[in-house]
């Protein structure tokens, strides 16, 4: 698994992730909030799969 994510997108994805969960959890946006799992996750390993199926890199270390 090769990184795909820069640190910014990163950041977003965790904090929009803890957001859902916390939302869900509290029972303000109802259960489709724990959808938030998978951009915490990506967030969380750096590597997201649909942008590798767009070819989308963000991370500056692997651009070539």
């Amino acid at each position: 698994m090769q990184r795909n994510e820069g640190t910014l997108d990163r950041v977003l994805r965790v904090s929009a992730g803890l957001l859902l969960i916390g939302l869900a959890a509290t029972n303000v946006i109802g259960a489709w909030g724990y959808i938030g799992v998978i951009p915490l996750l990506t967030g969380a390993i750096g590597m997201c799969p649909v942008y590798r199926l767009l070819r989308i890199n963000t991370c500056p270390i692997n651009r070539r």
